[in-house]
């Protein structure tokens, strides 16, 4: 029997007693670790595929080890830029062995429901009644005086007759 579950943002196809390195989880070694998000359960032609998970179902692994992966080139480059930045980078990874498929304890939705019951409404503020504020008489804009324009002098030309 096989199974495909979700964990640290990662799909992982596992079978039983199969050793797997996931995403660091925050357990000790030794630990037992249940992955209840199950996407797909199959043996054989027999293939129970949830939409998007199936419930009632999860993966049980115990924990052999905490790692660090292997180290990785990291470039950072512009062209034409004189920008380049060399590191490295080494990812964490915890090393699980898969122990069960199958349906998950009833223990599992008690919690979720004692994790939702135990968070409460914030309480409330009551907002105190400021006193009102006295607006400001509005300025009406002075009034625009009309332009008057000057008359230009003319000149008057004299005609002569001859």
């Amino acid at each position: 029997m096989y199974a495909v579950f979700r964990t640290g943002g990662k799909q992982y196809r596992a079978k039983t007693g199969e050793r797997l390195q996931v995403e660091k989880l925050d357990v000790e070694e030794g630990a037992v670790v249940s992955f209840d998000e199950v996407l797909l359960v199959g043996e054989g032609s027999d293939v129970k595929v949830g939409s998007p998970l199936l419930e009632g179902t999860s993966v049980t692994a115990t924990v052999l080890r905490q790692g660090k992966s292997r180290k990785v080139p990291v470039v950072k480059f512009r062209r034409r830029k004189n920008y380049l930045r060399l590191g490295t980078h080494r990812q964490f990874f915890t090393e699980v062995e898969i122990t069960a498929i199958g349906a998950s304890s009833k223990a599992a939705p008690g919690k979720a429901a004692a994790k939702t019951a135990a968070k409460k409404p914030a309480a409330r503020k009551t907002a105190t009644k400021k006193p009102p504020v006295k607006e400001a008489a509005a300025k009406k804009p002075a009034a625009k005086k009309a332009a008057t324009k000057k008359a230009a002098n003319k000149k008057v030309s004299k005609k002569t007759s001859k």
